[in-house]
Parts: structure tokens; C-alpha cells; sequence
């Protein structure tokens, strides 16, 4: 039997997670006719949907490829850091603290949004279409910065046009937005969180045993003597955790994070969300910092084009086998689609609802503006190809939007 090559095994292993995906998007459809359905669902989630939701919500291509590879860089085994605060900050502390008030006063008050959570707790229509701009303009280049993370490690593993990846990544979040809305995504969430976990572990455990890292103790007391040899001064740690609050901190401001505790059943199922989502950040986070730490390992000089290109190389000099190739692509390609459906979700129908419904449509039914709300997801993300496309780096785009919208 002939084996089959790198490149058939890669897109093998691809088509079959699209097939899954799309299959859950069709067999939600009757989850998503009207605008509420489109948002919160029935509200009876569980912590095992909810914590994989916003975890899967939190972390894409950005963060592996963008994040990963270059505080590594610069900071060495420090460069773990982030990924750490991430699972304490940004996952432990923010579901102990926002999860059950924010389930709680979306319920009683019937808020699906939230710039309707600004208009309802505070009697301000002024917050709420100010809120309803903000989140629509700056998700855009959040979602446009998740596409060009995938890009690169298409272009450097696949040898395949940056253009068609970013196509093709988003046929396959428009399938599943437009097709299931909220349910969908918390389905396909949980499926692509269970590929998310598998695809850390081995990662780690093949990058480990490569032979530019040669074991972990190996590689731990190489990176330690790489990491003393880059000499880091005040400004660098202050750079450091500036980067571990924000990618931190910045998530309790997120309107696509807040969203995922809107929906959950109940407070105990809060509680068991605060454990789920802990570990599954841990593991996440945690994984993907710690291979992008190990990058002075691989190269000595940053490849040809930048520190987002750091990630997708080292996985080539890696030498991974073709199957896990796959799955690595697979890993992100999931924790993309899955960040850039709620990006879509949130933006989308908080137009559709908070200004389109609320001030031009006002006698709209709830099925139509449902359409309504699917039509503006297909043009968010056209809008966030588009600028995809331009030449601003990862970083760049991710800090505008999450530092505009979490400030604000």
C-alpha cells in the first residue's frame, strides 16, 4: 500500500475536522431562527460547555503563533509567564468573580448583550449605543489578527497561498455562525476544546524530544542558561508583565468572554465552570507559552519574517511526524474558528439588536431579525479578511482592539 505524503495526511486530517464542524453548524440550525436564540440559547448551558466555550473563546492562532513565539523570544523561560496568569487571572479569578453576578443579573433583567446590560443596570442609552460602536469596529481587527496568525503557519507547514488559508478559515466560521449561531458554537466549542488538549499534550511532548531540545531536563537547563544570556533589564519585565496583564486582565472587559456566562444553567454549574475552565487555560496557555519559550533553542536569529513566523518554523525543524502535523494544524485551526465564531457572534448581533432593531427596525419580528443578524455576520467577517490582508503585524492588531474595547 503506498504511504500517503506529508501534504495528503495534513489535508486529510483538515477535511475532517471541517466536516465535523460543518455538520454541527447544519444539525443546530433549528437552534438559531430568532435573534435571542441567535445570542443565549435556551440559558441552560453546562460548566463542561460554558468553560470550554470561553476557553476555546480565549485562546486561537494568536496566541500560539503571535504571543507565543515572541515573548519566548525576548524573554525566554520567562516567557511562560503569561501563559500562567493567563489560567490565575484570566480564567481562575474572572469566573470567581464575574461568572454567577454576571448569569445572575443577565437573567433576572433579561439582557442578551452587553451594551444592554450598560442601558438596563445603569439607565444610560447613551453607554449602550456608545458600547454597541466600540464593539463592532474594534472586534474587527481581533477577528482580522486570528486570521493572520493561521496564515503563517499555513504558508510555512502547507507551502499554501496566505489568501486561500484565510478563505478558507473563514467559509468554515461563517458555516458555523450563520448556520448554528450561539449552540452551535457551544457544541463545537466542547469538540474543538477535547482537539485543543490533545494537540497541547503531544505538541509538548514531541517538541521536548526533539533533538534541538533533547528531553525536558535537558532542554529546561538549556533554555534557563539561554534565558541568563539574554540579560533582561527592568524595561524587559516591565514589558513582560505588561504583556501578562493584559492578556489577563484585558479578557474581563471582552464582550465575547463576558457572553459565555450568560448562558449557564446555574450556580452550581458556575462552580464547576471555575475548575474546568482553570485547567483547561493551564493546559492551553500554559502548553503553548512554554513551546514558544524554547525558541532560542531552535534559532539563533529570528527567521525572515518576524517573530510570527518563530512558532510555524520551529514545528518544521521539530520534526514532527505527518499525523501530528495534521493535528497541530487541526489544534489551530480549531482555537481559531472557535475565538473567531464568538468574535462574530458578539459583533454581529450586537449591531443587529442594540441599533439596527433598537432604532431603524423597531417593529421587526425576532425570526427576521434573527436573518438579519446572520447577514451582518457574513459581513464582518468579509470586512475582517479584508483587513487581514493588510501588513500589520499580529500583535499590533490584537493590542488596538483589546485595549480599546477592555478600556473602554
Amino acid at each position: 500500500m503506498k504511504r500517503l505524503s506529508k501534504e495528503a495526511v495534513i489535508y486529510l486530517t483538515i477535511a475532517v475536522y471541517f466536516v465535523l464542524m460543518i455538520a454541527v453548524g447544519v444539525l443546530s440550525r433549528r437552534s438559531s431562527r430568532t435573534i435571542s436564540d441567535f445570542t443565549v440559547g435556551t440559558r441552560n448551558a453546562s460548566a463542561w460547555l460554558s468553560a470550554f466555550s470561553y476557553g476555546t473563546a480565549y485562546f486561537s492562532a494568536v496566541m500560539f503563533i503571535g504571543y507565543a513565539g515572541s515573548s519566548g523570544w525576548e524573554y525566554g523561560i520567562w516567557g511562560v509567564l503569561p501563559g500562567i496568569g493567563n489560567a490565575i487571572f484570566g480564567s481562575l479569578l474572572a469566573w470567581m468573580v464575574l461568572a454567577n453576578r454576571t448569569r445572575e443579573v443577565t437573567r433576572r433583567l433579561n439582557i442578551r448583550s452587553m451594551p444592554q446590560l450598560f442601558e438596563k443596570r445603569f439607565g444610560s442609552g447613551v453607554m449602550k449605543q456608545f458600547c454597541v460602536f466600540v464593539i463592532f469596529i474594534f472586534l474587527v481587527p481581533y477577528s482580522a489578527s486570528v486570521y493572520k496568525g493561521l496564515s503563517s503557519v499555513c504558508a510555512v507547514l502547507l507551502n499554501v497561498d496566505e489568501q486561500l488559508c484565510m478563505i478558507i478559515i473563514a467559509l468554515a466560521a461563517a458555516a458555523l455562525v450563520i448556520f448554528g449561531g450561539y449552540v452551535a458554537t457551544l457544541k463545537a466549542d466542547f469538540l474543538q476544546g477535547l482537539i485543543m488538549i490533545a494537540g497541547v499534550i503531544a505538541l509538548i511532548v514531541v517538541v521536548f524530544r526533539s533533538q534541538q531540545v533533547g528531553g525536558l531536563a535537558e532542554g529546561l537547563r538549556s533554555i534557563v542558561a539561554e534565558t541568563k544570556a539574554l540579560e533582561l533589564d527592568a524595561q524587559a519585565h516591565i514589558g513582560l508583565w505588561a504583556t501578562v496583564l493584559m492578556t489577563s486582565f484585558g479578557t474581563w472587559g471582552l464582550p465575547q468572554m463576558v457572553h459565555k456566562y450568560y448562558g449557564i444553567k446555574d450556580k452550581a454549574e458556575v462552580k464547576r465552570g471555575i475548575v474546568i475552565s482553570t485547567l483547561f487555560a493551564l493546559i492551553i496557555a500554559g502548553g503553548g507559552y512554554l513551546i514558544g519559550s524554547l525558541s532560542h533553542l531552535f534559532f539563533t536569529e529570528l527567521p525572515e519574517k518576524g517573530t510570527d513566523y518563530l512558532v510555524p518554523n520551529m514545528l518544521v525543524t521539530a520534526g514532527l511526524p505527518n499525523i501530528l502535523l495534521g493535528v497541530v494544524l487541526v489544534l489551530l485551526i480549531s482555537a481559531s474558528v472557535s475565538t473567531l465564531a464568538s468574535i462574530t457572534i458578539t459583533a454581529s448581533t450586537t449591531l443587529t439588536m442594540d441599533f439596527l432593531q433598537a432604532k431603524l427596525f423597531k417593529q421587526m419580528p425576532q425570526e427576521r431579525a434573527g436573518l438579519l443578524a446572520k447577514v451582518v455576520s457574513a459581513a464582518f467577517i468579509a470586512v475582517s479578511y479584508l483587513i487581514a490582508n493588510t501588513d500589520t503585524p499580529i500583535l499590533d492588531m490584537m493590542s488596538y482592539s483589546w485595549g480599546m474595547i477592555s478600556g473602554s
